[in-house]
């Protein structure tokens, strides 16, 4: 996009974070390093301005710091709430704070069985397989989002790892007894574990929404609903993009950089003066997953077929998308 107009990117943090390399560096900060991209190194001619929006109007965007950002056109991309502190040495001290917090413990408590408690489980269990991994759940089966099939090949590879799964229960966090480590499970039991993580999903980033001209836009989950060309409804300048829209299909980041290109690929044409019957349009596909399991295997959930090991493994495990990303933003791998 920077080519062919003025961009102004507003967030609260001054990195890009590839969010699904996260698990890996929680047990290994050092991949981090380039997970974590500075806005500046891939937006070199735009204007990056560091905060958060509180308002939008017809013409502008307010931020919590006081700014006034005027736009031609808007993209809103606020994802899920997160948080990451603003700067990015900051996120590595947090990343190097986790890594410390598994490797000093002998057993480690997950909580939640999405594709990010079962992602942490495996990557403690294969970089530290003499550690006590127990995952709790409250769905019936992990990965709910996949198919049956793939959920229990997922549960026997954890299973063959010595990781402990409970279903149909939660943590109450606050009955937590700091001296002794010890974690009460809503059906009564006892877990022992010296450190635990937070694994379940995040609200939207979007109850500031309720207070701006896009409220009336918003579905009752809070999602912002868009047209197939990806344009909010009842707006012919204002795009949103990623987990934040009411797009039915699986969350994943993949998906989030399609609705992006196709965005800026329709922005490109508007800014030319195109009428808007040209532009692209969205489409949902085959929902597609790959989980990684570990450094070297991996869960695919491709149409017709389910996979697990090694192929799927090279698809993703190995270095988790980053290199290609970065190359996509025009960096070195």
């Amino acid at each position: 996009m920077e080519p062919d107009a003025d961009v102004v990117l507003l967030d609260p943090k001054e990195y890009m974070e590839i969010s699904w390399a996260e698990l890996r560096s929680m047990v290994e900060p050092s991949f981090a390093e380039r997970s974590l991209i500075y806005h500046k190194d891939y937006l070199t001619t735009a204007t990056i301005v560091t905060s958060s929006a509180v308002n939008i109007t017809e013409d502008s965007v307010l931020t919590a710091d006081g700014q006034s950002l005027a736009y031609d056109y808007l993209v809103v991309a606020t994802g899920h709430v997160l948080a990451s502190p603003g700067s990015r040495a900051e996120r590595l001290a947090e990343f190097q704070r986790d890594s410390g917090k598994i490797k000093s413990s002998e057993s480690v408590l997950i909580i939640g069985g999405g594709p990010t408690g079962v992602e942490l489980a495996g990557e403690i269990a294969v970089d530290y397989p003499e550690k006590k991994v127990t995952i709790v759940h409250r769905g019936s089966r992990l990965l709910e989002f996949i198919d049956q099939k793939a959920s229990k090949k997922c549960l026997d590879w954890l299973t063959s790892k010595k990781v402990d799964v409970l279903f149909k229960q939660s943590v109450d966090l606050d009955s937590l007894s700091n001296a002794e480590k010890l974690y009460k499970t809503s059906s009564g039991e006892t877990i022992t574990a010296d450190c635990h993580f937070l694994c379940i999903g995040k609200p939207l980033s979007s109850s500031w929404l309720h207070d701006t001209i896009l409220k009336e836009s918003l579905d009752n989950k809070g999602r912002l609903m868009v047209e197939k060309d990806l344009r909010v409804k009842g707006y012919n300048n204002i795009f949103a993009i990623g987990d934040i829209t009411d797009i039915p299909e699986i969350k994943q980041g993949y998906l989030a950089q399609k609705h992006a290109l196709l965005v800026a690929k329709n922005l490109k044409l508007l800014i030319k003066g195109s009428p808007a019957s040209k532009m692209a349009t969205y489409s949902t596909g085959y929902p597609l997953a790959i989980v990684s399991l570990g450094r070297k295997e991996g869960l695919a959930q491709l149409p017709f077929v389910t996979l697990t090991g090694c192929i799927p493994g090279m698809l993703k495990s190995k270095d988790l998308f980053v290199g290609k990303t970065r190359k996509q933003m025009g960096l070195d791998a």
